[in-house]
């Protein structure tokens, strides 16, 4: 059995005391009250002491009790003045008390005795009762002198006054204390009864010590690795943060290319038409996007692109009739926050891409929806495309299986079909959540080619659009998508790690 220096020196005092508080443990060995404690909990699970603790209620003085300790309570001050002069007005009463004190305390020297009220045409005058010449010391008064001490008992106020009365006059608060108590054990005074060596403790040898030869008046601190210890949170990424990053960096790892744009604000003609999304489409309205009310409008790209894109949608490309009405350049122009990060394939293919080629970006869109566990109004979504001669659309499956396994977790995917303006054919990927069920994670298809042809595109697309956040939601093993921007800092500290 191994005891550092001051679990000794606590055992020794508790061997003379039996059993003694904290605080007097912490006095007779010198020790801070944390030290006499960790010291309590080493032998007691050696079985040497025991701890256990007492809850008492006691009573506390609250500041109005402390000043009254300074200046006298109220009606010993008023008290005071009627002795001084015998009878006094109730304007006199301002001179040594406060305002709202005035009323109570003439109450209260009625109520005692202590003096008589007498009405005349101008005022109303007090004047001192032989009781009130005589007054003694009330219960009152002997509770606010004991409260002066410190924390009292309520069974030692109770024997003066009730404790509701002090309450009720703001003087003191009832309160529960938790005292700790230890105790030696018989295995304990055994130990003490066989002899304790107390030596003067280093936790390491110096070359002072050797020197001196002082090292053999001293004994090495021993140290406990299996001892619990406070728990330490060091500093980390935010988990949902974590978990983005380790997504980019695998689909850099597997060859993709990532699209960054600076600007979460869109023009309509990257965000619909560029896609191939007709100008009346529903979507486009206030109630599945928002608007930028200042600057309402941004700037078109160049003419040539512009006018490929009009002619896809008036008259249609690649063997399409289009969408067959008169496309307007100023519904194109205005801006709005971006609704979607397929916004950013269509710049991509737009500026020029590698064939074959394999693109991602991961962005912040916006969507008026209604919060709840599965839906946020503002939320990521990575998106990606791959354009090569031979695609199809059962790459595209493969790749949003392997996503929803390997890179979410999700154990059981399932494929329904589809419509996207943009793509055909089109697909919505679902995959089991054990406490949601079955969660769609986005959708996918091939883009068609009135969008890629007037994009200067000649071969296949194909590309997804994936709600990250939910993917997060399997990955971290949370079932509220909320949680993943929480300031909850249990969650933050104790989040599992990923991969």
């Amino acid at each position: 059995m191994t005891l550092g220096y001051n679990e000794k020196l606590v055992l020794l005092k508790l061997a003379e005391l039996k059993k003694a508080k904290i605080e007097e443990l912490s006095k007779v060995t010198g020790l801070e009250q944390v030290a006499v404690m960790r010291a309590l909990l080493t032998l007691e699970a050696q079985g040497l002491a025991r701890i256990h603790e007492e809850a008492k209620k006691i009573v506390r003085i609250t500041e109005i009790g402390k000043r009254y300790l300074e200046v006298g309570l109220p009606e010993i001050r008023a008290l005071k003045l009627l002795r001084d002069k015998g009878r006094i007005s109730i304007r006199d009463l301002e001179t040594t008390l406060d305002k709202e004190e005035i009323n109570p305390t003439i109450g209260i020297l009625r109520r005692e005795g202590w003096a008589k009220i007498i009405k005349t045409e101008k005022e109303l005058i007090l004047e001192i009762t032989e009781k009130g010449i005589k007054a003694e010391e009330r219960g009152i008064d002997k509770a606010l002198k004991l409260l002066s001490q410190g924390e009292v008992t309520v069974d030692e106020v109770e024997k003066v006054i009730p404790v509701r009365e002090l309450k009720r006059r703001k003087i003191a608060e009832e309160d529960e204390k938790v005292e700790r108590i230890a105790e030696i054990t018989d295995k304990g005074l055994e130990l003490v009864k066989r002899g304790i060596e107390l030596k003067k403790e280093v936790t390491a040898l110096t070359p002072e010590l050797i020197a001196s030869g002082k090292w053999r008046e001293v004994e090495l601190k021993p140290f406990n690795i299996k001892a619990p210890v406070r728990k330490v949170y060091p500093g980390k990424k935010q988990p949902y943060r974590v978990f983005l990053d380790k997504i980019r960096r695998r689909l850099i790892e597997m060859g993709f290319i990532e699209m960054t744009v600076e600007s979460l604000i869109e023009t309509q003609f990257w965000n619909f038409d560029a896609l191939f999304q007709p100008q009346n489409h529903p979507a486009r309205e206030w109630t599945d996007t928002y608007q930028l009310k200042y600057p309402e409008k941004g700037y078109l790209p160049d003419d040539k692109l512009v006018a490929k894109v009009k002619e896809a949608h008036e008259r249609g490309l690649a063997g399409s009739r289009g969408w067959g009405y008169v496309w307007s350049p100023e519904r194109a122009m205005l801006l709005m926050p971006r609704a979607h990060a397929t916004a950013l394939s269509a710049r991509q293919l737009a500026k020029g891409v590698e064939i074959p080629g394999k693109y991602f970006t991961i962005q912040r869109v916006f969507r008026p929806d209604v919060l709840d566990r599965t839906h946020l109004i503002e939320f990521n979504q990575i998106d990606g495309f791959i354009i090569g001669e031979d695609l199809t659309f059962r790459h595209l499956l493969g790749i949003l299986k392997k996503f929803a396994t390997e890179i979410a977790g999700a154990k059981k995917v399932k494929f329904l079909p589809d419509y996207y303006p943009f793509t055909e054919p089109s697909v919505q990927l679902s995959a089991y959540h054990p406490e949601l069920g079955w969660v769609e994670f986005g959708g996918a298809g091939v883009f068609r080619e009135e969008m890629t042809e007037a994009l200067g595109i000649k071969v296949p697309v194909i590309a997804w659009g994936i709600g990250i956040d939910r993917l997060a939601m399997f990955k971290l093993g949370i079932d509220d998508i909320r949680y993943l921007f929480s300031y909850d800092l249990r969650w933050l500290r104790e989040a599992k790690l990923i991969w």
